[in-house]
């Protein structure tokens, strides 16, 4: 749970990071078909794996000046999709990320830097459960190309690890023979797919 936040991070940061070819001001939309923001976080003596279902995503990119780029990232909260309805409840529940009071997850990137061959640092203020944080997420472009249906398209992914306590997000359960049920750490996975806006014909004068 702790690291579903990241999640929500990393995916916001990919869409950032400047395409190839792209002119300035290119904005991308991220495609949640063809996209992913995953967690995972121990339990017990293994790991529970899951997923946000609903997010979205735009990119401003500016690659003649990547330090101009820009991003946002929104995940609906109630999303969250663990493949066990009773477990998802209860992590929409106040015992977790209190979805009626806080509905979304959000990134807002202030600062991208390059940081080497296809990779780019991206910092920004996430909020997830009330809290809002300055995040630093380390992006990797993928590539771009055209679609068999005309459109453009690029790639990033990114993988981080959160603390739920730092959103304020620490149920538990100790167990008997020492330790707790739940890690605090949270892994997160962003896989990323976004389509460059075509450009709006302006109405005649």
């Amino acid at each position: 749970m702790k690291r579903i936040t990241r999640l929500t991070l990393a995916a916001f940061a990919l869409t950032l990071v400047p395409v190839g070819a792209a002119s300035a001001a290119d904005t991308y939309d991220v495609d949640p078909v063809h996209s992913e923001v995953g967690f995972q976080i121990r339990h017990l003596v293994s790991k529970v794996r899951g997923h946000f279902a609903a997010f979205t995503g735009s990119v401003q990119v500016d690659s003649a000046r990547p330090e101009a780029s820009s991003v946002t990232f929104t995940i609906k909260a109630a999303s969250i999709d663990t493949g066990n309805a009773d477990r998802d409840k209860h992590l929409k529940s106040t015992d977790f990320f209190e979805v009626e009071k806080f509905p979304e997850i959000t990134f807002k990137s202030s600062k991208v830097v390059p940081a080497g061959p296809n990779k780019y640092d991206v910092t920004g203020a996430f909020t997830m459960h009330g809290v809002t944080k300055q995040l630093t997420l380390s992006v990797s472009y993928l590539g771009a190309g055209a679609d068999p249906w005309g459109n453009q398209r690029a790639g990033f992914e990114l993988q981080t690890v959160l603390s739920r306590k730092d959103y304020g997000i620490v149920w538990n359960k100790t167990l008997e023979a020492g330790g707790a049920l739940l890690g605090d750490e949270v892994n997160i996975s962003i896989n990323i797919e976004a389509i460059k806006q075509k450009a709006q014909l302006k109405p005649a004068a």
